[in-house]
Order: structure tokens, then sequence, then C-alpha cells
């Protein structure tokens, strides 16, 4: 096993330092093959710290120095510990990794901006601004030590080079954007005009100067043509179960951002949304029946942490009650199922890819998304998704709360349907404690709505205005489709259900079920209690 020593005994870096060590321990790939050993580990011995951290140097396969602000203390040799232990990887021949923290314009102790100057002689450096891209930064140059020692034949999917693909392949104008987004979000160093390749390096996207699958899926113009099962379905089911017709069904394909993007949008318009007014700010907000930060974090796990060497796609699936979110893939052995409802640890699948979308933040690091989507559906009044495990999948289920309202209208219709007028009235006209008495009064009222317009027949976008409703899926589903099948409702054109000619009209039961409708709701506005008998 190969064994990793990592520099700088400052306090500057001993939080980072251990991060490492921990990082290497957990991660699939590098627990197999390194070992990373702190100064601080070393048991006492009866010589000098110089003499023992040589010593240790020299047993080591890989050195790794973390050059920052601080110089450290130089003693009486003239130098600090970090610089002594450079020298000694140095003098020793050892393959040598210096990341430099922090950005160039940093101000730094005049000897560490000197160590930093002469370093840049002996080894190629990379810069870093926290640990996420340290960790990332190490966890290519320890692949690439692995390949040139023979150890490793196969490189992980997302640091391996995509066959057939070519930096012309790539999307200048998507690589300047991610810059733009990178910079804004996480203070990401590069400039937008800064050159793809040097981009591509900086993310250590590049496989001896071929394009990585990572670079394709996120910088491609056309990254479907190289990794077909990189595309996300969208299917939109009428009930709760996989049943045929369905009344939407949709492919998305381009590079990650703009997948992300596209199908968290497109999902997001299949919902019922309410939009704030302006009195307070200028920005309106709206407020979705599922909460758009879960909906994004299912969407974007799915494609970052999938198993991208199946052809099985991630899919979307929108039924009446619920959203599930499907992705090839399985949940890391280290990480039960039971450890996504309290804090744990991220373990990125493709740790390549992730790195450009953690710094525009489409996700985070820390293992909080799992406890954010049940944080936020709680304050939601929604129940908290599930997360299974289905032999080879990934499924995170999301809830809706129009399942309540839609079993709102159907029971009321069932109540009627038997004639039970005593039971609509008890249950309307009363505006008892019960928690759904408001929702039942309200719901009652916009049906009688929606029938009296359809006399003697209207359009769904008549009808849909009659009952005050905005969203054209929600009241589709939660009102229109219970009317319909309680035979409420029926269509002028039944053999063309989709016509843009339809319209639809009141039956007979319809007009049974609206006579005593205004009948109680005249009632309701003399004064009198319509359910007192």
């Amino acid at each position: 096993m190969a064994r990793i020593f990592i520099s700088s005994v400052q306090e500057e870096f001993t939080e980072v330092r251990r991060a490492l060590r921990d990082y290497v321990s957990r991660d699939h790939l590098l627990k197999e093959y390194f070992h990373v050993q702190l100064f601080e580990d070393f048991s006492a011995r009866d010589r000098s710290a110089e003499r023992s951290f040589r010593d240790e140097i020299a047993a080591c396969d890989l050195y790794l120095g973390i050059f920052g602000t601080a110089y450290g203390d130089p003693g009486s040799s003239n130098k600090s510990p970090t610089e002594l232990e450079f020298d000694a990887a140095t003098d020793l021949g050892k393959e040598r990794l210096v990341f430099v923290w922090g950005s160039p314009d940093v101000v730094r102790d005049p000897r560490m901006a000197a160590l930093i100057h002469r370093a840049e002689s002996h080894v190629v450096r990379r810069r870093v601004t926290d640990l996420s891209e340290l960790q990332t930064g190490l966890y290519a140059s320890c692949v690439e030590h692995l390949q040139r020692k023979g150890l490793l034949h196969r490189k992980p999917f997302d640091a391996a080079a995509c066959v057939g693909a070519r930096m012309e392949d790539l999307d200048p104008a998507a690589i300047a954007a991610f810059l733009r987004r990178a910079a804004a979000q996480r203070n990401y160093p590069l400039d937008p005009s800064t050159p793809p390749w040097d981009v591509l390096s900086h993310l250590n996207l590049l496989d001896h100067g071929h394009p990585t699958h990572a670079a394709t899926l996120l910088f491609g113009r056309t990254p479907q043509r190289h990794l077909p099962g990189s595309e996300v379905k969208f299917l939109h089911f009428h009930g709760t179960r996989i049943e045929k017709p369905m009344p939407d069904y949709k492919v998305f394909k381009g590079n990650l951002f703009a997948l992300i993007d596209d199908v968290i949008g497109y999902v997001l318009s299949k919902l019922s949304s309410a939009v704030d007014s302006r009195e307070r700010q200028n920005a309106v907000a709206v407020t979705y029946e599922i909460p758009r930060s879960a909906i994004a974090e299912a969407i974007v796990n799915a494609v970052v942490h999938r198993d991208y060497s199946s052809a099985a796609s991630v899919q979307v699936s929108l039924f009446s009650d619920r959203l599930e979110v499907w992705n090839p893939g399985e949940f890391p052995p280290e990480l039960p199922l039971i450890d996504l409802r309290r804090p744990h640890a991220s373990i990125p699948r493709n740790p390549l890819l992730a790195e450009p979308l953690y710094l525009v933040r489409l996700i985070e690091k820390a293992g909080t998304g799992t406890l954010d989507m049940i944080s936020l559906t709680r304050k939601h009044g929604l129940p908290e998704p599930v997360f299974q495990q289905e032999q080879h999948l990934v499924k995170v289920v999301l809830f809706r709360p129009t399942a309540q309202v839609t079993a709102q209208v159907s029971s009321q219709l069932k109540k009627l349907s038997d004639n039970l007028l005593s039971d609509f009235e008890a249950g309307v006209g009363g505006l008892s404690p019960h928690p759904t008495a408001q929702v039942t009064a309200q719901v009652t009222e916009q049906l009688g709505r929606i029938l009296e317009a359809a006399r003697p027949s209207a359009s769904r976008e008549v009808l849909q205005q009659s009952a005050g409703l905005n969203h054209r899926e929600h009241f589709r589903r939660a009102y229109l489709e219970p009317l319909l099948r309680s035979g409420y409702l029926e269509r002028t054109l039944p053999d063309k259900p989709t016509s843009r000619l339809q319209t639809y009209r009141l039956t007979s039961a319809g007009a049974l079920w609206l006579e005593r409708f205004e009948a109680w709701l005249a009632t309701k506005q003399s004064g009198k209690n319509p359910g007192a008998g």
C-alpha cells in the first residue's frame, strides 16, 4: 500500500489535513491503494523532529505539500518545517504534489511566497480555495500515480477519456458560462476568457490530452452522441400507477448544466403554484406544491451520482400524488439508507463530475442534500421523502399535496351521487373545527361554479376560469377528470378527447347536483344554517 506524507504541521491546516486523511480512508478506490501519514500521528522517538520527518518522507511514496499564507517557525535551521519537508522530498526524489491554498491576490508571508515560487521550478502546482477542490485534486493525482505504476489499468468513469470525443466537440460558450456562474457562486478564480484547454486542465477533465467522460457530459455540444444513456426521460401519468395513456412523455438531452435546468423547469411547469404579491418586494415569489429546492436536489443527485456504465437513463415520473426520480446505480455500501435521515459524509460516485456542479452551487459537499429535502417537505406540510434501493436502481419519492384536494372532490361527488344531501349539507354548511372543513367548503363551491359554467357547454379554459384556478394541469387532474369520471360532465366530442374544439357540458346527474347546490347556496346566503335540517 502506497503511503502519502502530508506536509505542513502549521495550525493553519490542522483540520484540512485530517479531513484529507479521512477522505482517502473512505473513498472506494483510494483506500485500497493509499494510506495517509500525518506527522502528529508518529509515535514519540528519541530523535529530532527534523530527523523523524525525513525518515518518514524517505518511507513514503507521495509527498503532498499544502502551501498557505503563513510560513511557520523557522527554528534553528532558519527554515520552517514546511520548507524543510519540501526540500527533503526533493532531495530524496519523491513524487511531489503541491497545492497552493488561496486566491492569487491573497497576502502571504514573503518567505512562503518565495517557497511557492521556488516550488514552481520543481513541480506542477495547483491552486485551490477550499477543501473540496483539494480533495478533487488529490483524487486525480492519486489515480495518475496508480496508472504510472501499472496498478490501475482502468480509470474511474468520470476520469477516463471519452472514446471518440475531441476538444472540438466541446462548447466554448458552455465553458465560459460555467466560469461566470462559478465566479459568482464560489469565487472561482479562472476568468471566463480562460482557454478551454486550461479550464479542463484545472478541473482534471483531460486524460492524456483527451476530453474525459466528465468533460463531455459537462460541456459537450451533443453529449448523447457519445453517451446515449445520459439523457433524462420525463413521464407523466394521470393516476397513481404506471399505465397508459400517458398525457406527456419527453426526453431531455444536452450538457448536464442545460439538462438539469431544463428538467427542473419542465417538472415545475406541471405542478400547481401560487404567486406572491409585490407588496413587500419587486421580485414575485412563486411557491410550488412541492418545494422547488427539494425537486432540484432529487434531480441533480440522480444525474451526478448515477452509474454511467449502465445504459439506462435517469427517469422522472409524475403521478397524481407524487414525483418519483430514478437513477441507475446503488447507494455506497458505507452509506445505509437509515443514514440518509441523519448527518452523514458526502460520498460522490463521480467526484470529477460533481466538482464543477459544486462550483455553481448545484450541489453541496457536506452530505446535507437528503436532510434538506426532509426539512423542506416538512415545512411545506408534506410527507417526508422516501429513499429506496430497488435492485440496481435508486429511487427518491416526493409527495404532492393535491391528492388531498382530488380526494375531497371525489368524496363530495360520491356523496351526492348517492343522494346523500344531508351529508353534503352537514359537510359543507357548518364550518366546524374539523381540519378539512374549510377545504371542503372551498372545493364544493368551486364544483358548483364549474358545473354552472358548463350549462349548456363550455371549453376547458372557461371552466377553469370559473373555478378561479390558474394552473391548467392542476385543474385537469383535481377537478375536470373527477367530474368526467363521476358522470357530472361529458365531452361534446367524446371520440376526440384532445381536440382543440373540445367542450364540456352538464349531464342530468350534474344538473341535479347543481340544483341542490344552488338551493344550499341560497340558504347559506340567507343566513340560515343549511345543515340544520
